[in-house]
């Protein structure tokens, strides 16, 4: 390792090179061979005239000594690397945190060189003091993070805010993997039902059920509370045709629509548990169902539906059972060996099947229904479709 290495590791003339080029370059190699090279790289920046300072290749030595030594934490390394003055906070104290470099998209990307420029301004003025941070000043360090606070909030000239413009880009980049996602499971879904019998449709399970089901959805506490919620129903009116009725319920558990309202007060369920958010703020039983809802990949929800549909009424369909479905499933690539990866699946379908159960999906002994085998696979298609049904 040398100043050649590092100029083309920073893309700089010897020159030019900042604190962070060296550090981000010293971090790229063996922590043996960047504390080998550390003399001849100072005095070959000193040759180049940019010696950078006694502070920073004292806290260099310490840092890499600690890397080598097996002492350094993840977060003693980040924080040198930003005590360089130009390297941008992985997390700020308002909790936005920069994506991965390999991971960053065009915006961020963007940003993330803008706020480094800004940075070197800032450092060649004189007003980031990398000595300072280097030293562990603390007043040093909290200026260092309110100035990238209020750039990352800031307007740009062209109006963009860095953050929010970093964060829009992020989900778009999220939303379009869950919808790759979900149109790849939605065509699984639909090549696994076209080998099997279409079931017939239980006129008279159906409507019992659906009976069943305006009477839940009309009590306020759980659980017709998440099934409105899940349908996107809020208060408005059902529909009167009970196979549209049932469907947007039984989609909506596979596919939640909506959250919770924020106004409910607390109802107490059979076992006078508290169903909503309690005193202190936390999650109640409804956030908690809500929430593991949206917690199940696809890939799990298809294991289990086809499993179920393969299997037909009369087959168990415990949270228990589901888990181990999924783990043997030939539909999905899945690595469940370990004990704590059957327990999560089974506690994340913990919150489905009392739902199932207000729908008649399932029994009272978790056992599925004619109602739940005819209807499971066209729910799923719904909730995974915006315009496609399976028919009858």
């Amino acid at each position: 390792m040398d100043l050649d290495f590092i100029c083309v590791h920073a893309g700089r003339p010897a020159s030019e090179l900042t604190r962070r080029d060296v550090a981000r370059a010293l971090l790229a190699v063996p922590s043996g061979v960047a504390l080998v090279a550390l003399g001849d790289l100072r005095r070959a920046m000193l040759a180049a005239g940019n010696p950078l300072s006694a502070v920073f290749w004292e806290s260099a030595r310490a840092t890499l000594g600690a890397i080598e030594s097996g002492s350094a934490t993840i977060g003693d390394v980040q924080r040198w690397l930003e005590a360089t003055g130009t390297e941008p906070l992985l997390l700020t104290r308002s909790f936005f945190v920069w994506p991965e470099e390999d991971e960053r998209g065009p915006v961020a990307g963007e940003m993330f060189g803008r706020l480094v420029a800004r940075l070197e301004e800032l450092v060649a003025a004189g007003e980031i003091d990398p000595d300072a941070l280097a030293r562990g000043d603390a007043a040093a360090r909290t200026a260092y993070e309110d100035l990238q606070e209020a750039w990352l909030s800031g307007p740009l000239p062209d109006g963009r805010v860095p953050g929010p413009a970093v964060s829009d880009e992020q989900d778009e980049e999220l939303f379009a993997a869950w919808d790759e996602e979900e149109a790849f499971a939605l065509d699984e879904l639909r090549r696994i039902l076209a080998g099997l019998p279409d079931p017939v449709r239980p006129e008279a399970e159906l409507r019992a059920a659906c009976a069943r089901l305006r009477a839940v959805l009309a009590d306020p506490g759980y659980p017709g509370s998440v099934l409105r919620a899940c349908a996107g129903y809020g208060d408005g009116p059902l529909p009167a045709d009970d196979e549209e009725l049932w469907l947007a319920v039984a989609a909506g558990i596979a596919g939640p629509v909506s959250d919770l309202p924020e106004d409910d007060d607390g109802v107490e369920d059979d076992d006078g548990v508290e169903e909503t958010a309690d005193a202190e703020g936390g999650f109640g039983a409804e956030d908690t169902a809500l929430a593991s809802l949206c917690a199940i990949h696809h890939a799990d929800w298809l294991a289990a539906v086809a499993a179920l549909a393969r299997r037909g009424p009369g087959v168990l369909a415990s949270p228990e059972r589901i888990a181990r479905l999924i783990a043997e499933s030939d539909d999905i690539d899945v690595d469940m060996d370990e004990p704590e990866d059957l327990e999560a699946t089974e506690a994340l379908f913990g919150a489905v099947t009392p739902l199932w159960r207000s729908l008649g999906v399932v029994d009272g002994s978790g056992i599925l229904t004619p109602l739940g085998h005819w209807g499971l696979p066209r729910a799923l298609e719904r909730a995974w479709s915006s315009s496609d049904a399976l028919g009858d």
